[in-house]
């Protein structure tokens, strides 16, 4: 008996996915366990299997086309078994939930085109000597009726127009602009943002960490150190042993419920070609340097390769964005549903500070949390910054 092949949900957030490629094609053996396509899905490129043996009887998506979850994209049975009556009850069964589902609205009766125009024979006679469209006139006269007055008037107003229209020369140049298709992974970051955004009370604080001991700790570091050490590196580190000191700032808004994760994993915000990937650091807080380093690249590698799987993005309890390899001096950042707190990390930048009375040369970088206020207020949030401020300025503390 046939058995129909219909598009998977292969993650938390997906609503539909895209046929990269189809690795089988129509009448070839299928076997459990074998692969018919590869599909894009909003975060990565996965694999469809097959759970069934047999012949691949009919394939009702192309490659590169959209599919949403639960529809029909292949068909898989018998050698010569027919599939036009499966395919025609399927269309019968979708025809009957689009009708279930449509809202009739009665037909609204346009009073408007009942109505006649009213106009005096004199005011008709004026408008057709000057070709004048008298439905775009209003009437002064008794209930709107049109009189010569207001043929009079708006003939004013088309002279005063006309006078006061000034020639400019003509501007060479022509329209144009491309257009392509939003992808997925673009479509689930717009609507989780958004959601994020207008349900969540978004409130935000900003502090400047010196950056002077971090500097010379990291150069040190790196002259030992067989895997370099980078400066997100260390903020990651310090910000899970921070969140370990501020267990409210690693919690999360369940609508009926309010969970603090005794666990610590921290998102790292990646841009990709078609937006941003959040890819994990599990148990950041018992990770080493060196380790955290080399996580991170390679997760940054599988992200922009695609190669992301559920589990390197899934559960993250905070999240981390950092922009001052771009040169960004400071921003704000949308919290990362469930997280309460996002941290936006800007660049280092050289600047004037007073020290022991006296204005020498110094670096600071400016951090801004963005707090859910449902779950964090701003006594607490600002404590987690103050914590997480002495541990990047004094990095020693990071290492015990």
């Amino acid at each position: 008996m046939a058995e129909i092949i219909r598009m998977p949900k292969m993650s938390d957030t997906m609503e539909e996915g895209i046929i990269s490629s189809w690795l089988k094609k129509v009448g070839d053996q299928v076997n459990s366990g074998d692969i018919l396509a590869e599909v894009e899905t909003d975060k990565a490129t996965m694999e469809l299997e097959s759970y069934d043996d047999g012949v691949l009887l009919h394939i009702g998506v192309k490659n590169g086309e959209s599919v949403p979850v639960n529809d029909v994209i292949a068909i898989i049975g018998e050698k010569g078994e027919n599939i036009k009556e499966i395919l025609k009850e399927e269309e019968t069964k979708e025809k009957e939930t689009k009708e279930e589902e449509t809202i009739t609205i009665p037909e609204i009766n346009d009073i408007s085109k009942d109505k006649r125009l009213k106009a005096s024979p004199l005011a008709k006679k004026i408008a057709e000597e000057k070709g004048i469209n008298l439905t775009n006139i209003k009437g002064s006269g008794d209930g709107g009726r049109i009189i010569k007055k207001d043929i009079e008037e708006n003939t004013k107003i088309i002279n005063a127009q006309n006078s006061t229209n000034i020639i400019l020369p003509k501007t060479i140049g022509e329209e144009s602009f491309d257009e392509v298709p939003i992808s997925q992974m673009r479509k689930t970051i717009s609507k989780r943002l958004s959601e994020s955004k207008f349900s969540s009370p978004h409130f935000y604080i900003t502090m400047e960490i010196n950056m002077d001991n971090c500097i010379e700790g990291r150069k040190k570091i790196n002259e030992t150190s067989e895997v370099k050490i980078s400066f997100n590196d260390i903020i990651i580190k310090a910000t899970a042993a921070a969140l370990r000191k501020h267990p409210m700032i690693n919690s999360s808004y369940l609508e009926d419920k309010l969970r603090t994760n005794h666990h610590i994993h921290i998102g790292v915000a990646v841009a990709v070609k078609d937006g941003l990937l959040v890819p994990i650091i599990k148990f950041a807080d018992n990770k080493s340097l060196s380790h955290i380093s080399l996580e991170i690249k390679n997760l940054a590698n599988k992200a922009k390769n695609k190669n992301l799987q559920p589990s390197d993005w899934e559960g993250n309890t905070f999240t981390i964005s950092n922009l001052g390899m771009f040169g960004i001096d400071e921003f704000t950042a949308i919290i990362n549903p469930n997280d309460s707190c996002i941290l936006a990390v800007g660049g280092i930048k050289n600047t004037p500070i007073i020290k022991n009375g006296e204005i020498v040369p110094g670096n600071l970088m400016k951090v801004t949390l963005s707090c859910d206020h449902r779950i964090v207020d701003g006594a607490m949030g600002s404590a987690f910054l103050q914590t997480l401020k002495e541990l990047i300025e004094d990095p020693i503390k990071i290492l015990v």
